[in-house]
């Protein structure tokens, strides 16, 4: 009876058990039909995505950026094939090894790269390194099957073909940051695209720039191509022509390279007088743009950001400088207009100026005795100066400085151009919250005291004084062509503004810096020219007044960071004027002395390839 019992109770066990695990297989079918069911129905077409993705990727092809040339059809900037780098992170199997055994040939910036992946969208590559060397190219293609993911593709790279020449000019290319990727969404950037970040690279970024291609492509497991399905072609970049010529460009470069164990830090500026075209322009210490085509290490960055020369400054606009005694041309032309003084007017000049208890000293110790405006222009007369500016004042002062271009922007087209300072009263009691003092007039009339310029503005006022009194917008940029050469878009002269001065006038002051050059008591002798006649005026930019340079040691040089700025600006030839030329060396002491030479060598350099007259070819 008990084993009945037992017998029947194991069998109602068995048959509990069957009927427990007859459920669960229903349950466990039921979630894996509702498991395909959701892959099937519901995510689909995501996963048929993946599966494609991993089959089928879409390339991009990068467009050629457009080249740049001068006046003559020389090529400045082109672009030469590089061999670069990527990475796919999803098809990398083991990330880790393989970017192991690519350092041990290959250096990179491992936590950039691991930074931009994070960043990177699905199935995008990541540059590893631009333009690698022919070397490490053959080490990838050796180990290609050891490093998934990793590829080398032949693209275009940006090439300055001289180098430093016109570096400030040109500008360079950098890495789009993440505000600018926002705010380029229409033109297509991505990630690691490289743009103009400075000069005309920059300003004419758009135009530069071209259009990329894409291709579709079969890969494999590895990500590597098997064969292309479709293609969009890329489109090309247009091609700028400067008004530059690379020949004067690269005399006056070599011209303010310095001596061994000394730089020369300054600006020099060639423009034409009747257009308005800029010839040549330059700021020293310069820098190589290629050292930002393919990016620029950490390394060159830090070493050019903290030069105590600041090489990537652009002086020809953005430099700032008390304008010295070539501001006696501003000061000796409204002293004419306002009738405070006429050509023959004599001013005699012990050596100094007198106003009340002050005394304004001359720079020739023992004074220039009597002299009228034409004598005083041509030895720098600073006494004549300060009389014509005591009786002008301040603010009649700054308004024939502000109509001849001083204080405000020329337009040249290069961006951080800065406006100089055209000092007045109103001027300093907003900024400096003090009345305006008569001593700083007088300090005002030789260029000195607040007033400031730039290598640019110098030059447009030249161009108008050798033209007439017309005040031309200066440029760089004769005409944009498409890739196939055809014009796109010209550039011609423009008018900005008059000099708005008696003809005469003018005249009188054309004629003392003629003789500024070519008289036997000129301070600009050193520019003078066989055949050609030069007029220019020079110019010492006082740094830091230093009285009697009492804080020096008798006998001691005054130090470099201390010593004053030398300008020289001029026009030739002076009967029919075609070029101004406006040299500032930085600490470079007498204007007469550094300046004026480099000057005269850029006008026999121009002339020579430009022989005057109306009908002058270039050779």
């Amino acid at each position: 009876m008990i084993l009945f019992r037992y017998g029947t109770e194991t069998n109602d066990v068995i048959k509990k058990k069957i009927r427990v695990f007859a459920i669960l297989a229903v349950v466990a079918f039921l979630c894996l039909w509702m498991r395909i069911w959701y892959l099937q129905i519901l995510k689909w077409q995501y996963l048929t995505g993946l599966s494609e993705n991993n089959r089928v990727r879409m390339v991009t092809l990068p467009a050629s950026r457009g080249t740049i040339k001068d006046r003559n059809d020389k090529t400045l900037v082109s672009i030469r094939p590089a061999f670069n780098l990527y990475l796919t992170p999803e098809d990398a199997r083991d990330l880790d090894s393989s970017l192991e055994k690519l350092s041990a040939k290959i250096s990179f910036d491992r936590e950039k790269l691991k930074k931009e992946i994070a960043l990177s969208k699905s199935f995008k590559e990541v540059l590893i390194k631009g333009d690698i060397s022919r070397e490490e190219v053959a080490f990838v293609e050796e180990n290609n099957m050891s490093l998934p993911g990793i590829h080398i593709k032949a693209e275009p790279l940006r090439n300055y073909v001289f180098n430093n020449l016109a570096s400030h000019t040109l500008g360079y290319l950098g890495e789009i940051s993440k505000a600018s990727l926002k705010s380029h969404e229409d033109l297509k950037y991505r990630q690691g695209d490289f743009v103009g970040k400075n000069g005309l690279e920059n300003i004419y970024e758009s135009i530069l720039r071209g259009e990329k291609g894409y291709k579709e492509v079969e890969v494999d497991v590895s990500g590597r191509e098997l064969k292309a399905l479709r293609k969009l072609p890329p489109e090309s970049g247009n091609n700028l022509i400067l008004t530059l010529d690379v020949r004067i460009q690269q005399e006056l470069e070599k011209l303010m390279v310095g001596t061994v164990g000394q730089n020369m830090s300054g600006s020099v500026v060639v423009m034409k007088v009747q257009t308005g075209e800029i010839i040549a322009i330059a700021s020293n210490p310069s820098f190589d743009p290629n050292k930002f085509a393919a990016g620029i290490s950490p390394e060159n960055w830090s070493a050019l950001v903290t030069d105590e020369w600041h090489p990537l400054q652009n002086r020809s606009i953005n430099g700032q400088y008390p304008p010295g005694s070539t501001y006696k041309i501003v000061t000796a032309l409204a002293g004419l207009e306002e009738g405070v003084i006429k050509p023959d007017t004599s001013i005699f000049c012990p050596g100094h100026f007198q106003l009340g208890r002050g005394k304004y000293r001359c720079w020739k110790k023992s004074g220039h005795g009597s002299v009228n405006l034409h004598d005083a222009l041509v030895q720098s007369c600073d006494v004549y100066f300060y009389t014509i500016g005591h009786r002008l004042g301040i603010d009649t002062l700054a308004k024939y400085a502000k109509r001849f271009g001083l204080g405000s922007s020329t337009h040249l087209g290069l961006s951080q151009e800065k406006k100089g300072l055209v000092p007045t009263t109103r001027w300093k009691l907003l900024n400096k919250k003090e009345p305006w003092q008569l001593g700083e007039t007088i300090s005002a009339s030789i260029g000195q005291g607040f007033n400031l310029v730039t290598p640019i503005q110098q030059a447009s006022l030249m161009a108008a004084v050798a033209n007439g009194g017309i005040l031309l917008k200066p440029y760089l940029v004769k005409r944009i062509e498409g890739p196939e050469g055809q014009t796109r878009k010209e550039f011609f002269p423009n008018i900005v503004g008059q000099l708005g001065v008696n003809p005469e006038h003018l005249e009188q002051v054309r004629k003392a810096l003629r003789d500024v050059v070519n008289g036997t008591k000129g301070t600009g002798k050193k520019s003078r020219l066989k055949n050609i006649i030069v007029s220019g005026k020079t110019g010492t930019a006082q740094v830091v007044r230093m009285k009697s340079n009492e804080e020096l040691e008798k006998g001691e040089a005054i130090p470099i960071r201390y010593r004053d700025h030398a300008w020289f600006v001029a026009f030739a030839p002076y009967e029919k004027p075609e070029i101004a030329v406006v040299v500032i060396i930085e600490h470079g002491g007498h204007g007469g002395t550094t300046a004026a030479p480099i000057a005269g060598k850029i006008f026999k350099k121009y002339f020579k390839l430009y022989p005057p007259g109306p009908s002058a070819q270039p050779l």
